[in-house]
């Protein structure tokens, strides 16, 4: 069906996608790989710029040793990769091409709206491009830990190859980047996921001038708060993000923030689940100084933070083994919490792997269905401190479970060091 005189999408489609069915690929894609050839990937872009900026997905060009890009005219041209980025699973590359090319403009993904119509265009299986249509579902989905994106949910049909391509609101401009798809049968089920285009623009605008993103760090290691480690804090609900572990030599640390800090705010703006910090702060300008509101004892704080330049990644809890090597023996056992507490010393450092740790007490065991086991304590752990109070051995823990138990309370934070890392776990009281 032809598109009403004056239609944005007009233009374009006949631009980009008048492709000639004689320069279609094989409809199977490319065919098994005999000995000596090399394997080839397929995905799609779009050309932002007359000078031949090309973005797509980083998974698209991961590994490549050689990219080659193809106009929906046929027009070939070899491409060099400028930068990606994995953290938002984006990539630019520049097509060798010594005359002006197509482009497509970006457009603004703040203001589209759940139910907005959207069109999302690739090159899905090796077709050659192809046009769907459909709706933005949902916003601010999250797919990935590690990922720094809030993605548009579209119910557009995206395949496979479809990776990288547009998806365009009704005024023809690029809001959003085709990157993945929820299919438990391997095809589309009409749930397709875009990076936003203000998300995108920011990436690339970075890839654009070095090739690199720089994005700020600020070296703690966070976790979501359950409603019992809540409870232990004193906060009314489980908004925010709970610091297990402040890097020694990172910004936090020099701003004064500490394990037991729950952000409650970054910047005037409200952190309301686990992954909105590492969100916030990496979009945050390399240097710049901020104002963090954080819960410490009972009451709201504000520290003020100097951000730093990120190298790795700095938010995520680690798991912690689940293997058993000692049997209980005359140490602290404390049936109703359901644990079999020791003091740390060298014998249980080396059975249990423990490395840079002194003091404490070491988890020799924990009771089947009890509430230390429902809350996740594992043989191994080492506790270091019960409602942010140091915990030197079994005498000064003990005496801290009688003290909060004489005050009322039912369950308290305890910060647990496994594998490495830091973090809390609710332990339940039960009586004396």
């Amino acid at each position: 069906m032809p598109f009403p005189p004056n239609s944005p999408f007009g233009d374009f489609f006949r631009r980009f996608l008048d492709q000639p069915p004689d320069q279609y690929p094989s409809p199977h894609g490319p065919g098994p790989q005999g000995p000596g050839q090399q394997a080839r990937g397929l995905g799609s872009g779009f050309l932002i710029d007359p000078e031949g900026h090309i973005v797509t997905n980083h998974h698209v060009i991961d590994g490549a040793s050689g990219i080659t890009v193809t106009l929906s005219d046929g027009r070939s041209f070899d491409a060099e990769l400028i930068g990606s980025d994995p953290r938002t699973d984006l990539a630019l590359l520049k097509a060798k091409s010594e005359e002006p090319l197509p482009h497509v403009s970006w457009g603004d993904s703040d203001k589209i709206r759940v139910g907005d119509w959207v069109m999302a265009v690739g090159n899905p299986f090796g077709l050659g491009g192809t046009v769907t249509a459909g709706i933005v579902s949902a916003r601010g989905r999250d797919l990935n830990d590690q990922s720094l994106v809030d993605f548009l949910q579209l119910d557009a049909p995206i395949n496979r190859g479809n990776s990288g391509g547009p998806s365009f609101d009704l005024e023809g401009e690029v809001i959003g980047i085709n990157t993945a798809i929820y299919s438990p049968n391997g095809g589309s089920v009409g749930i397709g996921f875009a990076i936003p285009s203000q998300t995108a623009r920011l990436v690339i605008e970075d890839l654009m001038d070095d090739g690199k993103v720089m994005r700020s760090w600020i070296g703690v290691r966070i976790q979501p708060l359950t409603e019992d480690i809540a409870e232990g804090f004193g906060l009314e609900d489980t908004a925010g993000a709970l610091i297990a572990t402040v890097d020694a030599d990172g910004p936090a640390a020099e701003a004064g923030l500490r394990a037991g800090d729950v952000v409650l705010e970054w910047n005037g703006k409200a952190v309301s689940e686990l992954r909105d910090l590492p969100k916030l702060v990496a979009a945050t300008p390399v240097k710049q100084e901020v104002n963090v509101t954080v819960w410490r004892k009972g009451k709201e704080e504000t520290l003020s933070v100097k951000t730093g330049l990120m190298n790795t990644a700095s938010a995520e809890v680690t798991p912690a083994s689940e293997d058993s090597l000692l049997q209980p023996g005359g140490a602290l056992t404390l049936p109703n919490i359901g644990l079999v507490l020791d003091n740390l010393n060298d014998l249980h450092k080396e059975r249990f792997g423990i490395e840079d740790q002194d003091g404490g007490v070491v988890v020799l065991e924990v009771m089947p269905g009890s509430p230390a086991a429902e809350a996740g304590f594992r043989t191994g752990d080492v506790i270091k401190s019960v409602s942010l109070e140091e915990i030197e051995d079994t005498e000064t823990f003990a005496g801290k479970i009688s003290s909060l138990r004489d005050d009322g309370e039912t369950v308290a934070p305890a910060l647990v060091a496994r594998a490495g890392s830091q973090t809390f776990l609710p332990l339940t009281l039960g009586d004396a």
